[in-house]
């Protein structure tokens, strides 16, 4: 899917960082999902949420991550965010982390739309149409 690009910024904290200075490979994970997060805010949207009379969640089902340089302290981050793919209960992003303009790393994360049941148990369900319109406008433009 030929995505228009959200952008959003992180600023890297101290607690971010491994011994060696540099933020812990773990962390871009978590970043992502501010960046998700962020993402589908601006869209009136979120990963959990009552819709149209249920409850729904989209969970992860895939997440991968590749470092192409460093980044430290302090460092400011630019986080551009797309939809990769869309299918009918399944939605993937794409995520490139920038500074001062250098790609920093790729990462790309898979969640599947969910109902929430009794117990918390969850049901893959179809992405409701009025949620999916908002994703595929997102998709048209920023």
């Amino acid at each position: 899917m030929n995505a228009a690009v959200f952008h959003t910024t992180r600023r890297i904290e101290f607690a971010d960082t491994d011994m060696a200075g540099i933020v812990h490979f773990a962390n871009f994970f978590r970043f992502m999902e501010a960046a998700e997060v962020e993402f589908l805010r601006s869209r009136g949207l979120s990963v959990s949420l009552p819709w149209e009379g249920e409850h729904i969640g989209f969970p992860r089902v895939a997440a991968s991550c590749d470092y192409l340089r460093p980044v430290t302290f302090e460092d400011l981050m630019d986080v551009a965010v797309s939809i990769e793919r869309l299918g009918c209960k399944s939605v993937t992003y794409g995520f490139e982390f920038f500074k001062d303009g250098q790609i920093i790393a790729r990462g790309q994360v898979s969640s599947v739309c969910c109902r929430v049941v009794a117990n918390n148990k969850l049901e893959s369900m179809e992405i409701p149409a009025s949620y999916r319109q908002r994703l595929e406008s997102a998709a048209e433009g920023f």
